[in-house]
């Protein structure tokens, strides 16, 4: 049992570079369905009202994986799980959390200006993070070593992914606004329901790897995402943000952009058996204990607010 726990550094997940290109494809379909929503007003709304958008960045660049990294130092899991971890928390915030947080009766301008803010910051903090941390924590510096991971290749990607859809929808939400919003209607939906079908497809490509070794980052997982949304949540709270921001910050905090790590992952570490394993169900869990937050929250709102 041992042996195979610690194979586990050393498996390989199978996807190959056609399923690569589709990842990228999707992913950045996805950002362009949220774009779609994001105004340059989005933008110049920090100077009215900075305090939100400046604790929410600190919190998502910040304090994720700081706490990340405190957590990893505790649990000790094995590397390859660990620096999937930090790969998760060095990620931006999740495209689906503007729906969640509106579903939540959170403040839905405030996590459209913080997904603006994050995927644009990401470019240079998502590399820079996961370059410091994963080097900082010495089981996985020794992963890092044999690895050729060099920070503006992630850059790169993350500009391919995140930075071009994301400046290419909010041109056209800018220049014909009416087509965006209609358009966004149905893309941003469909785009995250491709994803979702994506990753079930590369677990279900490696089903005897997912059944046999899920159980060893179930717990970390739920741990991990548990943790965020409550980082969230009550360090909105103990800066002095309203009911409304605290449930958009832990919603934020809680819901990480863990497509681009598992693209990441390919990209730069071959599939890495618990690199690999812990971001894919990062991907889908998020998602369901996202949702599962936003009903919670959904359902202590007035009749009148819902509506």
């Amino acid at each position: 049992m041992i042996l195979a726990i610690e194979n586990l550094d050393m498996l390989r997940i199978n996807f190959d570079s056609d399923s690569l290109w589709l990842a990228n494809i999707t992913l950045a379909l996805v950002m362009f369905g949220v774009a779609l929503d994001i105004k340059i007003s989005d933008f110049t709304n920090l100077l009215k009202s900075p305090k939100p958008v400046i604790i929410g960045i600190f919190a998502q660049f910040f304090l994720i994986p700081f706490v990340t990294f405190i957590l990893v130092s505790v649990i000790n899991p094995l590397p390859s799980i660990a620096l999937g971890m930090i790969m998760v928390a060095s990620c931006p915030g999740g495209n689906i959390s503007n729906f969640m947080s509106k579903l939540a009766g959170g403040n839905t301008a405030l996590s459209i200006s913080l997904t603006a803010f994050a995927s644009l910051a990401a470019l240079v903090m998502t590399p820079l993070n996961f370059a410091i941390y994963g080097n900082l924590y010495e089981p996985t510096s020794e992963i890092l070593k044999t690895v050729s991971l060099n920070p503006l290749e992630v850059a790169k990607i993350v500009l391919l992914i995140i930075g071009i859809p994301l400046v290419l929808g909010m041109a056209i939400k800018h220049y014909f606004s009416h087509f965006a919003s209609k358009a966004s209607k149905f893309l941003k939906p469909v785009s995250i329901l491709i994803f979702i079908a994506f990753v079930v497809v590369a677990l279900y490509e490696n089903l005897d790897i997912f059944t046999d070794y899920i159980g060893n980052v179930l717990f970390l997982v739920l741990l991990h995402n548990a943790v965020l949304i409550l980082l969230g949540f009550y360090f909105a709270k103990i800066t002095g943000l309203d009911y409304n921001d605290q449930k958009t910050l832990g919603i934020e905090i809680g819901i990480q952009n863990s497509g681009l790590g598992l693209l990441l992952v390919f990209s730069f570490f071959d599939g890495l058996g618990g690199m690999a394993l812990l971001v894919a169900f990062w991907a889908i869990w998020d998602i369901v204990s996202g949702l599962i937050v936003s009903y919670y929250w959904s359902s202590k709102l007035p009749k009148a607010v819902i509506s």
